[in-house]
């Protein structure tokens, strides 16, 4: 089994637009060790976005090797790959996409029930990872009731929950302030670190990029 947690081979992604097709990731290669935290820099209109949905596995039509934990995706079926992304990955986006009937601390527990970690121990965890980034005051919040910078810190704790040893991230301060980005970035590269996960963290911005372990540019859907 490879020691990686990612490896793309000449992963590519084509659409059809009547009769123009649009290539968008055109042969990627790429590796990722664990605990690695890598930002991937490039404009938008890059791949970026696409490039995380392939190693999500969040999206067929791809062309070339992705394997995430030794596992060679193409291999697997819908439910071994929904189970391989359960297990292994976690994913923080621009948007927080929580779930707004729920308060904070539940935001974080629901993902840890699907491993069928008891609610006991989901609320603990749920605790230190909202605690940790300083949301220990509105664990019962709903997200309508939390600023920006704090329902992305909840998904953020979200994310990291399970202990994924990847963890995706798509502009995942996209939508925050200059100020309140760079620390909800600290807080989250700083848990990251802390718990051996690696991550591939999509951006256009070299100052938040040039935070983390490696930089890997993407442009017009090839490595640079």
């Amino acid at each position: 089994m490879s020691s990686l947690v990612v490896r793309l081979a000449g992963l590519a992604r084509n659409f059809e637009q009547g009769d123009v097709t649009i290539e968008v990731l055109r042969g990627v290669d790429m590796q990722i060790a664990p605990g690695e935290i890598v930002a991937l820099l490039g404009p938008s209109g890059s791949g970026k976005s696409t490039l995380l949905q392939a190693v999500g596995l969040l999206e067929g039509g791809f062309e070339g090797t992705i394997e995430i934990a030794g596992q060679d995706a193409s291999a697997l079926n819908s439910a071994e790959r929904t189970t391989l992304r359960r297990d292994h990955l976690g994913f923080v986006y621009q948007f927080h996409h929580l779930l707004p009937d729920f308060t904070a601390m539940e935001n974080v527990i629901l993902p840890q029930l699907l491993l069928n970690v008891s609610r006991a121990d989901a609320k603990v965890r749920a605790e230190h990872l909202l605690g940790a980034l300083g949301l220990s005051h509105r664990l019962e919040h709903r997200p309508s009731k939390l600023s920006g910078g704090e329902q992305q810190r909840v998904a953020v704790a979200r994310a990291l929950a399970n202990k994924p040893q990847l963890v995706l991230a798509d502009e995942p301060t996209g939508n925050l302030d200059e100020k309140t980005s760079e620390r909800v970035l600290g807080e989250f590269l700083e848990l990251v670190r802390g718990q051996g996960s690696a991550a591939l963290v999509a951006t256009h911005n070299e100052r938040l990029a040039a935070r983390m372990d490696r930089v890997v540019r993407l442009h017009e859907g090839r490595i640079e």
